[in-house]
């Protein structure tokens, strides 16, 4: 599976189908009032995919996050460029700006996913089929709805199709109700998906058990309760075989050592699909339907000429950062640029290319494999499995069994080559704990929602004042909800930290 299904037209009641999930004969148009054949079906499910590849999360705005978390610097082209992610890392944001604004209308898989669960169970096909599509489409619209339950609290919530005659006026739902409806889709999902071993290889990238089973951890992590199902949700997950002692660190990317580029791998529970096929749009920096992975080019050190496209240079580490690494920390070098580093694809990095004198290197890739800006075909990895292990360990010590957490902490810091941990202590075990999901996850997008979700945010506040980002506050710590979007609607309202 690498390529998600284009357009619907769902205010029309048509759906518009380009290019299929899977290389399957492309069909025309379809009614909602039609009988579906299960290639209908499929591609149905298929759009509610989509969005997830758009600039609008994935592609930028989900990993300029750890700019807003103070793991980088914009670098960018200086001037305006990046002004919006600036204004968010220095929280000084107000309602027009353009990256609340992504975020906010990046929900069209929501309304894909809605139509498609309107559609399905009518559906004459195959039952297991059938059943496997609605729980991808309730993995799906969860999803969606986490992310922006994170990034706004209160949203509007709709959990049916939004057809043209609909009353597009709703107010916010409260966040509690919201995170009711992530939480029975997520374990709707799980009752209903098969494992990932039990794909085929052309359906690899689908959502599986797995991916579900750690999407409603991290739900509840989140929601900092159901620790004990926590730890039943990672121990299902590790008995399907995972085992981190057999996967190298750098197969969740391109790994330099194999001089590979790994695509759904056997760490991997669910990734963002991408083919690198530059012809599947016409302009890739405004297409939502573009076909190629931008962290590639957006993170490679500006105009090093080490990627395709030269390198945008977006994320200057900082300092801070780097000396966060423990002493033989073997992620380093995988990870970011630094003076000294191992060469990249045989070229040697040089520290001017940065204002702090490092740069990502997690994300690259070399121009054998691509060789322009619109065509990398690099999957963006969402959930893996040493993310699960440090879920386990924090939720083991919340329940006070902190000698049973050293168990899967240590498993990922044995793969980083560093010493275990013995500690018996609750409170150092989850400031452990925290550091070894920073390191691990880096730039990975995962940091800024860690961040806001301990300690109900405080901790973020403790952290960002401690580097310098006095602005931080609780209130801060969501996003603004769009002017532009509350000037179309009477009902919404604004978050309180930005009226």
């Amino acid at each position: 599976m690498k390529k998600y299904i284009l357009i619907l037209a769902i205010a029309a009641l048509a759906l518009a189908s380009c290019d299929k999930f899977l290389d399957k004969t492309p069909y025309d148009s379809i009614g909602t009032s039609s009988t579906l054949s299960e290639n209908d079906a499929v591609s149905l499910v298929n759009a509610a995919y989509q969005p997830l590849q758009w600039p609008k999360l994935y592609n930028m705005r989900i990993w300029s996050t750890d700019v807003v978390a103070g793991e980088s610097n914009v670098g960018a082209g200086g001037g305006t460029d990046g002004i919006e992610t600036v204004q968010l890392a220095n929280f000084t944001a107000d309602p027009s700006n353009a990256a609340a604004k992504d975020v906010w209308r990046a929900n069209p898989g929501i309304l894909r996913a809605n139509l498609a669960l309107s559609i399905l169970p009518e559906t004459k096909m195959d039952n297991a089929l059938r059943d496997r599509l609605i729980g991808e489409c309730h993995f799906l619209r969860a999803h969606y709805y986490f992310i922006m339950v994170r990034f706004f609290g209160d949203i509007p919530l709709r959990t049916k199709p939004l057809f043209a005659s609909d009353d597009l006026n709703i107010a916010r739902t409260p966040k509690e109700q919201v995170y009711d409806t992530i939480i029975a889709d997520t374990r709707d999902a799980i009752a209903r998906l098969p494992y990932k071993k039990q794909y085929g290889n052309t359906d690899l990238g689908r959502a599986c058990k797995e991916a579900a089973e750690c999407q409603l951890a991290k739900v509840f992590l989140t929601l900092g309760t159901n620790y004990g199902e926590v730890v039943s949700l990672c121990e299902d997950i590790e008995a399907q075989g995972y085992d981190l002692s057999k996967m190298a660190y750098a197969d969740n990317w391109y790994n330099p050592d194999t001089g590979k580029l790994n695509q759904n791998g056997p760490e991997s529970l669910f990734e963002i699909q991408y083919t690198g096929d530059p012809a599947a749009c016409t302009n890739w920096l405004s297409d939502n339907d573009n076909q190629s992975q931008w962290l590639n080019c957006f993170m490679a050190p500006r105009n090093s000429n080490m990627v395709g496209g030269g390198g945008y240079g977006w994320q200057h580490v900082t300092q801070e950062f780097v000396d966060a690494y423990e002493e033989g920390d073997l992620r380093k070098d995988y990870t970011i640029f630094y003076e000294g580093c191992p060469d990249f694809d045989g070229k040697e990095y040089d520290p001017e290319w940065s204002t702090t004198g490092y740069n990502v290197r997690k994300w690259c890739i070399p121009t054998s494999i691509a060789d322009k800006v619109d065509n990398c075909p690099a999957n963006t990895v969402v959930y893996r499995f040493a993310d699960v292990l440090l879920m386990k360990a924090e939720a083991l010590n919340e329940l006070g069994r902190t000698e049973e957490a050293r168990i899967p902490l240590n498993i990922v810091r044995a793969r980083a080559g560093l010493k275990p941990v013995t500690t018996t202590d609750k409170a150092e075990m989850k400031k452990i704990i925290i550091h070894e999901r920073r390191m691990e996850l880096a730039f990975e997008g995962h940091r800024w929602f860690d961040m806001i979700r301990i300690d109900g945010g405080q901790y973020a506040v403790n952290f960002l004042h401690s580097i310098g980002k006095k602005n931080a506050s609780i209130g801060r710590l969501l996003y603004p909800v769009p002017q532009v979007e509350i000037d179309a609607n009477p009902l919404f309202t604004q978050n309180d930290a930005y009226k």
